[in-house]
């Protein structure tokens, strides 16, 4: 059997960063075997310049919305994007699919090897039956009038089963959007219908959200009333996002938290606190260039860190990102917060990002048996190539 030899300026593992004196070795195929210390490793080593590094892991994803790039401007606010999003998403299919192609072309350059990906429809089926990347297919429902709930899940249920019949069903689940967006009836569906399973919610991306749900006031009325959306037997519960649909999803099982750009303290104490209560655990995701392009907002990693949350990192949608790269996302985060460390931010893109999505069987550190694809990433966090 023939070995491939990787040695660069630095090593990170999936968990630490090891000097230049450590050497990878997998087989052809990609599978790890070992790594050990430079003068055990022989002859014919592949020199390079930078960090080698497992595959990255993309937790938070919307492929189906990849045709819709530059459509909207930055800066428009959460509520304004999503009118634009409903208003312009609607092209010929055939362009809807090259889109989704080309975006998934786009992630394997970047050193993507595995997707949490929101599906509203089934039109990235295709795409993701290739095989090229791993993927956990969310499922997202949407609706916030009583009366649509069973029409809403059942539409849903139809997507699933796509997925489920094509062998899928362990990685595919049905999960809300938003507390904003799902009422309490179609909430009590998905977690009947999802118990145990892993789900993904949009959690607090914006202070109207917090706003709507605890006192009913805020810009989210406009969004209802520019949709035609009766919500005149709405009642806000009187507390926070969070805290309003987490009790909600109580048969649910692991959960990813995306955006939590407008999340505080009592709220992150809640939530640690309910989940060890149901013996499950959150995955708080960092989308920071959706953040900045649609509220020109940043996530509140300080405070994430400071309590001990696990943090994974998503790229969002083209529709409100300019790249479907992590890289690009490790970047901004290390402009912004440059006392983090790098081998913690790559610790988040890689195996808390397969725990996340419960792929480190084969995913995100460089153990004997895996096969998490090898990458050789810039120092600057600018570049990155694909050796496996």
């Amino acid at each position: 059997m023939a070995y491939l030899k990787f040695k660069a300026d630095q090593l990170f593992t999936g968990t630490q960063m090891l000097d230049a004196s450590h050497v990878l070795i997998t087989n052809e195929q990609g599978i790890v075997q070992d790594i050990i210390p430079q003068e055990q490793a022989g002859e014919d080593i592949r020199l390079l310049n930078g960090i080698l590094s497992p595959g990255f892991i993309n937790c938070h994803c919307h492929l189906e919305l990849s045709h819709m790039k530059g459509l909207i401007p930055e800066h428009t606010g959460l509520v304004d994007f999503i009118i634009s999003i409903l208003q312009q998403r609607h092209f010929p299919e055939e362009e809807i699919l090259a889109a989704i192609a080309a975006g998934e072309d786009e992630m394997i350059e970047n050193g993507i090897v595995a997707v949490g990906d929101i599906s509203n429809n089934a039109l990235s089926f295709y795409q993701k039956s290739l095989g090229r990347l791993r993927y956990y297919n969310f499922i997202e429902v949407s609706g916030f009038h009583p009366g649509i709930a069973r029409q809403r899940f059942d539409k849903a249920v139809e997507v699933f089963n796509r997925f489920a019949e094509a062998g899928y069903e362990e990685s595919t689940a049905i999960v809300p959007h938003a507390p904003y967006s799902v009422s309490k009836e179609l909430f009590a569906l998905v977690n009947h219908f999802s118990a145990g399973k892993l789900i993904s919610i949009h959690n607090q991306e914006t202070f109207a959200e917090n706003e709507f749900m605890q006192n009913g006031s805020g810009d989210f009325r406009r969004l209802y009333e520019k949709i035609g959306a009766d919500i005149s037997g709405y009642k806000p519960g009187g507390t926070s996002s969070l805290q309003t649909w987490f009790p909600q999803l109580q048969q649910a099982g692991n959960i990813l938290l995306v955006h939590n750009t407008h999340t505080n303290e009592a709220d992150l104490l809640y939530a640690q606190q309910a989940a060890l209560n149901a013996n499950r655990q959150l995955y708080w995701v960092v989308c920071i260039n959706a953040n900045l392009y649609i509220e020109n907002a940043l996530p509140p990693l300080a405070l994430l860190r400071q309590h001990r949350n696990t943090i994974v990192v998503g790229t969002d949608s083209l529709s409100g990102n300019h790249s479907l790269s992590i890289l690009d996302e490790l970047h901004t985060i290390h402009q912004q917060f440059p006392f983090i460390p790098l081998a913690e931010l790559l610790q988040w893109a890689t195996s808390n990002g397969a725990k996340a999505l419960q792929m480190e069987d084969t995913l995100g550190s460089f153990e004997k048996g895996k096969q998490p694809g090898v990458l050789v990433i810039n120092a600057d966090l600018k570049q990155v190539q694909r050796l496996g």
